[in-house]
This record gives structure tokens, C-alpha cells and sequence, in this order.
């Protein structure tokens, strides 16, 4: 008797999940028919222009050899 009963509910169960995944799929092949006539609502985006590199703010060579300079002379 609860066998039954267990089997009955899985069927239910089963039937349900299957109802709604084939729902699911209409709906969405249902969608490629109108989706596409309300793309004007969402134009894509302009690419971003690239900007223009900026210059490293790194040290040059001159400055280097001057902060080495200063150390050694500081060490003597």
C-alpha cells in the first residue's frame, strides 16, 4: 500500500518536472520569433575608442646614475 503510494508520488513528481521542461522549450523556441523584433530597443555598442598610450613616468637613465652617485658619495 505505501508502495504504491511512493510510486504515485514519484510519477507525479516526474511528470511534472517533464510538463515544465517541455513548457520551458516552446517558450523559448516561441521567443526566437519576436526577440528578434525588438532588438531596434537595444542597439549594440559603440566600440570604445583606444587612447592614446601615456608616457611612462619611469627615471632615466641620468637620474639614476646620479641617485647611485649620491649614495656612494654618502657611504665615503
Amino acid at each position: 500500500m505505501e508502495i504504491t503510494k511512493a510510486f504515485l508520488l514519484m510519477g507525479v513528481g516526474m511528470g511534472t518536472v517533464f510538463a515544465f521542461l517541455i513548457l520551458l522549450s516552446l517558450v523559448l523556441s516561441a521567443s526566437k520569433l519576436f526577440v528578434p523584433k525588438l532588438a531596434f530597443m537595444m542597439p549594440d555598442p559603440e566600440p570604445a575608442k583606444p587612447k592614446a598610450a601615456a608616457p611612462k613616468a619611469g627615471p632615466k637613465g641620468a637620474e639614476i646614475a646620479l641617485a647611485i652617485a649620491a649614495a656612494l658619495q654618502k657611504r665615503a
